[in-house]
């Protein structure tokens, strides 16, 4: 007989498919399993079958699995709850856990990870029921005060276990007596395994747990004798290393020594978040360089011109001068020429500023962005490249249009890498558009850049914007620059439309908030 034998278990999501992988593996693993493919009937089910266990998808039709949570925790309290959620979805995960699901795990859904989500769920089931039956026991038959200290030990031993940190206390030979269910999770071992048997040594590395031991006997670092937010690393089970951030103290027991209680949080998460704005950081960087390059080849050219007309007029007022003195009829002609010499060199320093302040690396500085500005420096960083490539440039925008709220480099980017694709997509020339137009009554702004080039095939259409995807000839781009202005387009609560027909041109539409 299997240990599941007994245990009743719903399984709600609107995908056939998974319904019916999972349901065989449970029913392979001994449980009593019945399906429903959304979540009203799921709860119609739960009613019908009474189950211990309910695992739920999100994100479902007609009634998504939050609100299946929500209700089944209504009426049915005793019911332990699974959350499926997809990766990333961890908004959805903390508020599952808020209404008290059991576990929350992504799909798509691992043997292993269910295998772990359910015994989770069976232990809590078990331990409830234990907690109601104990409860009752004293209800009827015990006196208040006894009730009053069980009320009290259950509600501090559910703090303990509740805990999203790990809680690991010693006495005062180190030995483990408080291993609670988030230090099991980190570390992989089972309480059973651990308390009355190993000692807090086991956890730690051997020059961590000297410096740790040694800190708390100086009992000099002026916290009596606690050690506040200490980042080390934890031993888990098989090898595993785990980053943490620890707090130690030591702790009052009743006639013994004083033992020693740790406070640990998980840093796995963070340490990947971070790794994962690192990763965002040198894309972007990546990104725009390429585009400073593409960008520099063209400028370079552009201030050729008119530094050679300032060079031929500066030669042809010397030449006069040295001549003698300049007549009345010169000076009106220096007068011109010193006057386009002038008109020429901003036109070349306003180029090489705004080429400067484009490739300057800085953090991200959100605030109002007028529009107009946006579009006019980045027409001014590639008219030059248009030209050159006989294509030309129309700007259309929107009177009284409001600032946009985001990063002004951030947005030039995707602007330049927008602009930079249509032209590639119109080998032979033809029209690019800049436009900017506000949505009434929404508080956007939308930029459109269209051009009249070769389009994009509908079966690319929906890979566009993934990392390293590019249908140019190798040489001629990696695939980053479409994924870029997405991933900064989302960054700034915005969206980005494309339309697109082969051979018909295409548009791209960036939406963001009004500042």
């Amino acid at each position: 007989m299997s240990d599941n034998d007994g245990w009743r278990i719903v399984l709600i999501d609107d995908e056939e498919g998974i319904r019916r992988v999972t349901r065989i593996t449970l029913e392979d693993a001994g449980y009593s399993v019945h399906t429903a493919d959304n979540g009203r009937s799921g709860l119609d089910l739960c009613a019908k079958v009474v189950p211990q266990i309910v695992i739920t998808d999100v994100r479902m039709p007609i009634m998504d699995g939050i609100s299946v949570l929500a209700k089944l925790k209504q009426t049915h309290p005793e019911i332990e709850v699974i959350v499926a959620t997809a990766f990333g979805e961890m908004d959805l995960a903390i508020r599952a856990l808020q209404l008290d699901a059991s576990d929350f795990i992504t799909k798509p859904l691992h043997s292993e990870a269910l295998s772990v989500a359910l015994e989770r769920a069976k232990t809590r089931y078990t331990d409830r029921k234990q907690l109601k039956d104990y409860t009752t026991f004293l209800e009827e038959g015990w006196n208040e005060t006894t009730r009053e200290l069980i009320a009290s030990f259950t509600f501090q031993n559910n703090l303990i276990e509740s805990s999203m940190d790990g809680i690991i206390g010693c006495n005062a030979d180190d030995v483990v007596v408080t291993f609670n269910q988030s230090a099991q999770a980190m570390l992989g071992f089972d309480k059973a395994d651990v308390i009355h048997r190993e000692r807090l040594g086991r956890f730690l590395l051997p020059e961590e747990a000297e410096r740790i031991k040694t800190a708390l006997r100086c009992n000099d670092n002026g916290n009596d004798g606690c050690l506040p937010l200490l980042e080390t690393t934890l031993c888990g089970k098989n090898g595993l290393r785990v980053p943490v951030q620890m707090t130690v103290s030591p702790v009052a027991i009743p006639d013994e020594a004083p033992g020693t209680v740790c406070f640990v949080r998980d840093l796995r998460e963070i340490r990947r978040l971070e790794r994962e704005v690192e990763d965002q950081a040198r894309i972007l960087h990546q990104d725009k360089m390429m585009s400073l390059g593409r960008l520099a080849a063209s400028v370079v050219h552009e201030i050729n011109n008119p530094l050679a007309g300032i060079l031929n007029y500066s030669r042809l007022m010397l030449r006069i001068l040295q001549r003698g003195e300049a007549s009345a009829s010169q000076m009106e002609k220096f007068t011109r020429y010193l006057d386009l010499v002038e008109k020429e060199t901003s036109r070349c320093s306003q180029i090489v500023s705004s080429l400067l302040t484009f490739s300057r690396k800085s953090p991200a500085e959100f605030g109002a962005v007028s529009v107009a500005d946006l579009i006019d420096r980045s027409s001014l960083l590639c008219q030059h490249k248009l030209t050159l490539s006989n294509i030309r440039l129309e700007i259309r925008m929107d009177e009284d249009l409001p600032d946009i709220k985001g990063d002004f480099n951030q947005l030039q980017q995707c602007i330049i890498n927008l602009v930079f694709n249509a032209a590639d997509a119109m080998p032979d020339g033809g029209t690019l558009t800049l436009s900017a137009t506000r949505r009434h009554p929404s508080t956007e702004v939308c930029l459109q850049v269209a051009d009249t080039g070769t389009g994009i095939a509908e079966s690319d259409l929906p890979h566009i914007f993934e990392p390293f995807f590019t249908t140019k000839d190798e040489g001629y781009g990696v695939g980053l620059g479409l994924s870029t202005v997405y991933g900064i387009i989302q960054n700034h609560q915005g969206n980005v439309q494309v339309e697109s027909q082969k051979g018909q041109g295409t548009t791209f539409t960036l939406c963001l908030p009004a500042a």
